[in-house]
């Protein structure tokens, strides 16, 4: 360990480096220059600090303030033993107020001083210890939480591929509308931690067509109006899949279930929402899930070009669509080709 002793007398200096030098595995650096002492500290790392009050230029506990200033919030700072000859016990408080560990007087008695010098050290080391532990703590529950998320992850995809095997959209689609998403969400503003809920949340947007019968969800042709109020049953029942979660991922991708097939116009559906009356996610996902099935092949249709489905966007912006969202998306629009290529069914490869 490393003792720094600061101190105008050479003598001093001497004495105490030699004191220091009897307690096991530590190393004394000296310095007769107060301000050059200060520059060292602030830039290395050590383990004790010896500082005499009475120096020229600097006196001790303006040396210790300019020292702990420059280490706020640092809880590695080592710590600090005033000496000083006076037995003035105003000064004394003063230096344990502004941040001295503790003080001794000089002439120094040398089994006092080997004792606190060592009671110091042995504090110091403690506290780096307890420090590590933290630091290793706060590491073992990052590593946990990514393992709750890896595994809250999987059984979302799972839920999401229990409803791809009775949905004729595919995959290709769920990761292109959810980057979609993510890239609307960006380009608002949103935070990273936001953008991210909302990537992995809306593969979730119609997973209560588990629920949905066969014979409506896989129609070809045109559903009836008893066939579309069942149909439309699946955004609440993905709801109230969901939102049984405490997760924030699952209340995220709960609210985008229930809210993804609101218009902005109030059109939409469960609730009838109105413009900002529905959940921004809900909004974002509209514009992204839209797009895509408009553009993804079918088996009971066939893909929309990239300009018409441009064009269905503006033409329902105010509409079915929030402004925001449909300006923000053809803003980007490189960003949405980028996409679109990389996240393509697997036909599109044959």
């Amino acid at each position: 360990m490393q003792v720094v002793i600061v101190d105008d007398t050479n003598i001093n200096l001497v004495l105490m480096s030699h004191l220091v030098k009897k307690l096991d595995g530590v190393e004394a650096i000296t310095f007769q220059d107060a301000k050059e002492a200060l520059h060292w500290c602030k830039a290395n790392p050590f383990d004790l600090l010896i500082l005499d009050y009475m120096m020229p230029d600097i006196n001790g506990l303006e040396f210790m303030a300019d020292f702990l200033e420059s280490k706020e919030g640092d809880l590695s700072c080592p710590p600090i033993l005033m000496v000083t000859a006076s037995h003035d016990v105003e000064i004394r408080h003063t230096a344990l107020e502004s941040g001295a560990t503790d003080f001794l007087t000089k002439p120094i008695d040398k089994i006092e001083f080997l004792a606190r010098t060592k009671n110091m050290l042995q504090l110091h080391r403690a506290n780096i210890s307890l420090l590590n532990q933290t630091s290793w703590l706060e590491d073992e529950v990052k590593k946990a939480t990514a393992a709750i998320l890896e595994r809250e992850q999987e059984a979302i995809l799972l839920l999401c591929k229990a409803s791809e095997y009775r949905d004729p959209e595919t995959g290709a689609h769920i990761q292109r509308m959810a980057h979609y998403s993510q890239m609307i969400a960006k380009h608002l503003g949103l935070t990273e931690s936001e953008q991210d809920l909302i990537l992995r949340a809306a593969p979730m947007h119609d997973i209560g067509k588990v629920a949905t019968p066969d014979h409506i969800l896989l129609k070809p042709g045109r559903l009836t109006d008893e066939e579309m109020v069942i149909m439309k049953q699946h955004a609440d029942i993905g709801y109230q899949i969901l939102v049984q979660s405490s997760a924030p991922l699952m209340q995220v991708g709960a609210e985008i279930a229930r809210s993804h097939h609101e218009k902005y116009d109030g059109g939409g559906y469960p609730q009838g929402l109105k413009g900002e009356d529905i959940p921004l996610v809900g909004r974002i996902v509209a514009v992204a899930d839209v797009f895509d099935a408009l553009t993804s092949e079918r088996p009971y249709k066939k893909a929309w070009p990239l300009d018409e489905a441009k064009e269905f966007l503006v033409k329902n912006s105010g509409s079915h669509f929030d402004p925001k969202c449909v300006d923000v998306f053809l803003a980007h629009w490189e960003d949405v080709l980028a996409i679109r290529n990389e996240f393509q069914d697997d036909s599109e490869h044959e």
